[in-house]
């Protein structure tokens, strides 16, 4: 009770302002650019559930395709957008579209129809220039906003990245919560993972220290609204 109580009386953020530019951090995980009829998403990782039955004989349930879609359906049908980026790592490895069921594949066009659809390379899913539909890119440009799949070292304001599959730990009196967020420090901001069965890295971890010197702000995704939590109050797993 006393940590939800807490959370309750932390600051509510449902947009920011990134290079000029109006972000609302959806729910879903995703990011929505308004001006620009854009939703963004990362690290949708489909078909990794098959990649580790194809790797090493590891049998996970095959599902994480149809939910990760399943829940990029509901918010493409909630905001309509106009423009869908998918900022890399879409599939889990390169031969990831040869395994998806028709049905997904099925999914995936009719979520592109009428769209302009963008899927930014990533680290896993880089060879990945054809097979699925839409538009392929390293990095795309959007009024002052970089977007790309891996945050770069020394990027100028304005950058949008994922690939670190962020997570946000509070704890208080004995009860912790763990959960996917956005991570800014009004400069740049880490998008968390969409996958189903992405995983996610505490933003504790010395990995962001580099990113974000001065310190930042977790948005963690929580049950019917987004925290914004201060770097302070987050803790280790």
């Amino acid at each position: 009770m006393a940590l939800g109580q807490r959370l309750e009386r932390t600051i509510k953020t449902p947009g920011l302002i990134l290079a000029g530019e109006a972000l609302t951090l959806d729910l879903c995980g995703g990011l929505w650019l308004a001006a620009h009829r854009t939703l963004i998403v990362s690290d949708l990782h489909l078909e990794k559930g098959s990649a580790y039955a194809a790797r090493s004989g590891q049998f996970l349930p095959p599902y994480d395709t149809r939910e990760t879609l399943s829940c990029l359906h509901e918010a493409v049908a909630r905001l309509d957008p106009a423009r869908v980026v998918a900022l890399g790592d879409s599939f889990h490895d390169s031969r990831g579209p040869e395994r998806m069921e028709p049905g997904d594949r099925a999914m995936v066009a009719a979520l592109q129809e009428g769209r302009d659809w963008v899927w930014i390379a990533g680290n896993h899913d880089h060879a990945v220039t054809e097979g699925v539909g839409g538009r392929y890119a390293e990095t795309l440009v959007l009024g002052g906003l970089t977007l790309r799949h891996e945050p770069s070292p020394d990027a100028r304001e304005g950058e949008i990245a994922g690939h670190l599959h962020p997570c946000g730990k509070v704890a208080m009196r004995g009860r912790a919560v763990r959960r996917r967020c956005f991570v800014t420090d009004g400069k740049r901001l880490v998008m968390p993972a969409f996958g189903a069965y992405a995983g996610g890295l505490n933003v504790r971890d010395p990995v962001f220290d580099p990113l974000f010197p001065g310190g930042f702000t977790a948005h963690l995704l929580g049950d019917g609204r987004v925290f914004a939590i201060g770097k302070s109050m987050l803790t280790r797993d």
